[in-house]
C-alpha cells in the first residue's frame, strides 16, 4: 500500500496540490520562527536578546502548529470525501480499511515531506528577515548573527508530518467505517464534546480577566486566549450550529432569494458536514483577528495615556499580536480557497444536472451564491461573538469602559478581507466550472 501510495502521488499530482501547499505554508512558518530557537542558543547571545527570541519562537510556534493542523485537515477531508468511490472500489475489490488507510496515509506523508523539504530555502529567507525585524525593534541586539539549525529543519519537519498523517488518519477513518457495513459511528458526539469543552474553557479564560489587576501585564493574555478558544469551539461545533442557523431562516431566505435562497438553504442543511471546513477557518480567522487586534490597540492606547515608555516586553508583545495575525490571516485565506474551490470543482457533475434540468448558468450561480452568502454571515456572526466575548473584559478592566475607543474600521477590514475571499472564491470556481458543457459534465466521475 504504501507503493501504491507513492505512485498515486505521481500518477495524479494535481489531487495533492491544496495538501502540499498547506504543508509547504506551514512548515515555513513554523521553521522561520524555530530558527529563533536556534539562533537565541547560539553562542555569545545576549539574555535579553535570548529571552524575547525564545518567546516569540515558543507562542507562534504553538500557533502555527495549531493552524498548520486546521488547515492540512481541511484540505484532506474534503480530498477524502471526494474519493469515496475510489475507496469503495477498493474495498470491493478486497481491500482492508486498514490497507486503505496505510495507502492515504502514506499518500499524506510524502506529500507532507515533499512541501516541507521545499519550505526549507524561503524558511532561511524568513528567518533572516525576521530577525532583521526584531533588531529594528530593539529587541535583539544589531550584533546577533542569524542561525537556521536542528531545532528549525527537526520542528518544520515534525509538525508538518505529524499534522498530514494525523489529519489523514481522521478522514480516512472516517470515510472507510461506512463502506464496510460497519456499525456507523455516532455522529458529532465527539465533535460536541470537543466543541463544548472549548468553549467552557474559553468562557473561564474571559472571565478570569475580571480577576487581574487592571495593571497587570500579562492582562492581555486572559481574554486573547479565551476568545481564540471560544473562536476554536464555535469551529468546531460549526455544523450543527449551521443546521440550526438554517432551520430557522429557511422561510426568510426562500422570500427573500427566491429559488435560489431557497435551494442554497436546502444544500447546505444536507451538506452541513461537507462545509465545515469552509466554516473553520472563518470563524478562527475572524474571532482571532478582532480579538487581538482590539485588544493590542487598546493596550497600546492605553500605554500612551499612562505617560509610560514601551519596554522591551511590551514591544514584543506587540509584535507578536501583529505578527501572529498575520499568520492567521494568511492560513485561513488559504484554508477557505482550498475547500471552497476542492468543494465547488467537486460539484461539477451536479451543476451538469441541474443545467439538463433546465436551470439555467446565471440560477446555478445564484444558489452557488446564496450558499457562500448564508455562511460567509454565519462565519462572520460566530467569529464576531467570540472576539467581542475577549475584547468586553479587557476594556472594561484596563479602560474602566465597555467598549473600546477604536472605531469599527478594523472589523470591517476584517468582515471585507473573509467576505471576498468566500463569494469570490465559490462564484468564481463555479463561473469556471460552468464552462464545461453540461453533458460533457454529468458524465466524469463524481
Amino acid at each position: 500500500m504504501l507503493l501504491l501510495a507513492v505512485r498515486s502521488v505521481r500518477k495524479r499530482p494535481g489531487r495533492f496540490l491544496a495538501t502540499l501547499l498547506s504543508a509547504f505554508l506551514g512548515a515555513v512558518v513554523i521553521m522561520t520562527f524555530s530558527s529563533l530557537h536556534d539562533t537565541a542558543a547560539a553562542p555569545g547571545v545576549d539574555e535579553v536578546s535570548s529571552e524575547s527570541m525564545t518567546l516569540s519562537a515558543s507562542v507562534v510556534g504553538g500557533y502555527g502548529s495549531l493552524l498548520v493542523f486546521f488547515a492540512i485537515a481541511s484540505t484532506l477531508t474534503v480530498s477524502v470525501r471526494q474519493r469515496a468511490e475510489e475507496i469503495h472500489l477498493l474495498r470491493c475489490t478486497g481491500a482492508t480499511p486498514a490497507q486503505i488507510t496505510r495507502m492515504v496515509v502514506g499518500e499524506s506523508a510524502v506529500v507532507a515531506l515533499v512541501g516541507t523539504v521545499l519550505a526549507i530555502g524561503p524558511a532561511v529567507l524568513g528567518g533572516r528577515l525576521l530577525l532583521d525585524l526584531f533588531k529594528d525593534s530593539g529587541q535583539v541586539a544589531a550584533q546577533v548573527e542569524p542561525v537556521f539549525g536542528a531545532m528549525a529543519l527537526g520542528s518544520g519537519i515534525g509538525i508538518a508530518v505529524l499534522a498530514s498523517v494525523g489529519a489523514a488518519f481522521l478522514a480516512v477513518r472516517r470515510a472507510t467505517r461506512t463502506p464496510s457495513g460497519a456499525r456507523k459511528p455516532s455522529r458529532g458526539r465527539g465533535r460536541t464534546v470537543a466543541g463544548c469543552a472549548a468553549l467552557v474553557a474559553g468562557a473561564g479564560g474571559v472571565l478570569t480577566t475580571y480577576a487581574v489587576d487592571s495593571t497587570e501585564q500579562m492582562l492581555m493574555a486572559f481574554p486573547a486566549y479565551g476568545a481564540i478558544l471560544l473562536s476554536v469551539g464555535f469551529a468546531v461545533l460549526a455544523p450543527s450550529l449551521l443546521g440550526r442557523l438554517l432551520g430557522l431562516l429557511s422561510g426568510p431566505l426562500a422570500a427573500v432569494g427566491g429559488a435560489g435562497g431557497y435551494l442554497g438553504a436546502r444544500n447546505l442543511r444536507r451538506r452541513g458536514a461537507e462545509l465545515a471546513g469552509v466554516l473553520m477557518p472563518m470563524i478562527i480567522f475572524t474571532g482571532m483577528a478582532t480579538a487581538t487586534l482590539y485588544i493590542q490597540a487598546v493596550e497600546s492606547s492605553w500605554v500612551t495615556a499612562s505617560g509610560l515608555d514601551k519596554t522591551v516586553e511590551d514591544k514584543n508583545l506587540e509584535t507578536l499580536n501583529l505578527v501572529v495575525v498575520g499568520i492567521i490571516v494568511v492560513f485561513s485565506c488559504i484554508m477557505l480557497i482550498n475547500s471552497l474551490y476542492a468543494a465547488t470543482t467537486y460539484r461539477r457533475r451536479e451543476f451538469g444536472q441541474q443545467r439538463l434540468a433546465g436551470a439555467t448558468p446565471g440560477q446555478v450561480l445564484g444558489v452557488v451564491g446564496a450558499e457562500a452568502l448564508i455562511l460567509t454571515v454565519t462565519g462572520l456572526f460566530l467569529g464576531t461573538v467570540a472576539g467581542i466575548a475577549g475584547i468586553i473584559p479587557f476594556t472594561t478592566v484596563r479602560t474602566d469602559q465597555v467598549l473600546p475607543d477604536q472605531g469599527p474600521a478594523t472589523w470591517l477590514a476584517i468582515m471585507a478581507v473573509a467576505a471576498v475571499v468566500t463569494l469570490g472564491t465559490s462564484v468564481g470556481t463555479a463561473r469556471r466550472t460552468l464552462r464545461t458543457p453540461a453533458v460533457d459534465a454529468v458524465t466524469v466521475a463524481a
